[in-house]
């Protein structure tokens, strides 16, 4: 089943032509092709004048009413025009005209115009009641640091969205112009053309140029918006970040989209969060990763050092004999869980650091020291290198 045009302009079967227009106008500022982020924001808009052509006129929305979404559509296939009926003679010369004289006049007698739609099509149903749609949602980023993403944060950020033109509350003109029924298309915010071709005659309805579609001229168009209904603002916003959010991970503000063109809710604000590379420590989930230098008597004999970590420095014990390269776990040291579930754990990895000068009674004691381990020593060239291949 294809979209119902009620569906399309969002209102209900029994909506006035003045509330017709006046969804057209707010949809065609959601969808107009020049403004609107939706991919199919152009199809989109098509059906939307569609709409509002068929609606806004009073025997085509007749017609529709009568035979329902899809058999219309498939009556127009077959070049069958609602403005068609009326007037001496029937049917004219379409593609009915074999149906006679019978038919002619206003239809009002004999059943009308839904016993004729009854015969041709089988009947039909209109468009339903539904709530007013919310406004499409918004998506924005946010950047923050290692240490706002342990310890959570208030951050205020800016985003460009539309907003209902504050001085014609959408409506694209100031409240006190003077409105008149366009002349062109006398309302209908259409205008047709008739052709005769050997098949008959043959009707193409379009837009009125005069009037954009609207039926109704004005004179004067708000000059805040320059008669589109809405403005683009830009809005400065707060949120909280909770303590453990991850890269990637996507903040929901609810009501802070884009208007609902309908009258509905606003829609909602995405913000897709990214967190800032830290010097020190490297993150994976909840777990930090961090490389800790250490001399070679320390790695060698062993000791207390300080360990950094996002919440002050730590207290940690390198054994004696540790390589460089080993890894030790300090459990709950790490990230904070979201939801308050308990922390990560920090691995430190030590990394042993060859000093690139040293004294004459430093290199006397290593000089002993690799001796002592059975190698002759040439200090002058490789001596560290010399070293490292005695252990």
């Amino acid at each position: 089943m294809s979209e119902d045009f009620y569906d399309v302009l969002g209102v209900s079967s029994d909506a006035s032509t003045e509330e017709i227009k006046q969804a057209y106008r707010k949809k065609a500022t959601q969808y107009h092709p020049d403004v609107s982020d939706d991919p199919d924001a152009e199809e989109k808009f098509k059906k939307i004048q569609k709409a509002k052509q068929i609606l806004t006129d009073e025997e085509k929305r007749q017609a529709y009413d009568q035979m329902g979404h899809d058999r219309y559509e498939q009556a127009e296939k077959h070049g069958f025009d609602a403005g068609d009926v009326g007037g001496a003679g029937g049917m004219g010369g379409g593609p009915f005209g074999g149906m006679g004289g019978g038919m002619g006049g206003s239809m009002g007698g004999g059943g009308g115009l839904g016993d004729l739609f009854e015969q041709v099509f089988g009947g039909g149903g209109g468009g339903g009641r539904r709530r007013p749609r919310k406004g499409r949602d918004l998506r924005t980023e946010l950047e923050i640091d290692l240490e706002e993403a342990y310890e959570g944060a208030e951050k205020q950020f800016t985003v460009e969205r539309p907003e209902a033109c504050e001085v014609c509350h959408g409506e694209g003109h100031p409240p006190e112009a003077d409105a008149e029924t366009c002349p062109e298309c006398q309302g209908r915010g259409q205008v047709t053309q008739v052709q005769q071709t050997p098949l008959g005659r043959v009707q193409q309805t379009t837009t009125c140029p005069r009037c954009d579609g609207e039926g109704t001229l004005y004179s004067e168009t708000c000059s805040e918006c320059r008669g589109e209904g809405y403005v683009r603002t830009t809005a400065t916003l707060s949120v909280e970040v909770p303590a453990g959010i991850q890269e990637g991970q996507t903040l929901r503000m609810e009501g802070e989209g884009a208007p609902s063109p309908e009258g509905g809710a606003h829609g909602d604000l995405l913000i897709d969060v990214s967190v800032r590379d830290h010097e020190d420590f490297e993150r994976e989930g909840a777990d930090l990763y961090y490389r800790l230098p250490v001399s070679f008597p320390q790695a060698t004999f062993g000791d207390t050092v300080e360990v950094p970590t996002l919440d002050g420095a730590a207290e940690f014990d390198i054994p004696d004999g540790t390589q460089s390269g080993e890894t030790f776990r300090l459990e709950g040291k790490g990230m904070p869980r979201l939801r308050g579930r308990g922390y990560g754990d920090l691995y430190v990895q030590v990394q042993v650091v060859t000093p690139e000068r040293l004294n004459e009674e430093q290199r006397e004691a290593l000089e002993d020291f690799a001796e002592a381990g059975g190698d002759e020593i040439e200090i002058k060239d490789g001596f560290f290198e010399k070293i490292k291949r005695a252990f």
